[in-house]
């Protein structure tokens, strides 16, 4: 196929996709509702299998701290608001990817966006 053939979706587009993705995941019947992360209520169809025992296990500041990252905040907005400094929050984020066996900070990010970032 040529270039002109085939148009490139958009990032916006992509998400959207996702996002209505997991919306209908989430409105199937027999779906478990949602998954408790700490304090953090979370559809149970965002959160891998894979890692469910691993983020059962996290501390309630780093799940904070991944919450925060996945609606996008930068490690000075996440320090700033969890009244730390910025080097706490990338120990606090490089703790989260060793206990989920990622490979580096993109992985925990996509993951953290999949977890956390509202399909509205």
């Amino acid at each position: 196929m040529t270039a002109t053939q085939v148009r490139p979706s958009s990032e916006d587009e992509r998400i959207a996709a996702i996002a209505e993705l997991l919306r209908r995941a989430d409105a199937q019947p027999g779906a478990p509702a949602a998954v408790a992360l700490g304090e953090h209520m979370v559809e149970a169809a965002r959160v891998p299998a894979r890692h469910r025992d691993a983020l059962l296990r996290l501390t309630p500041t780093e799940l904070t701290c991944i919450r925060f990252l996945g609606w996008g905040r930068a490690n000075r907005d996440i320090a700033t608001l969890l009244l730390m400094s910025e080097n706490t929050v990338r120990v606090h984020l490089a703790n989260v990817a060793r206990k989920l066996e990622l490979d580096g900070m993109r992985e925990l990010a996509a993951l953290a966006g999949l977890l956390f970032y509202p399909s509205d």
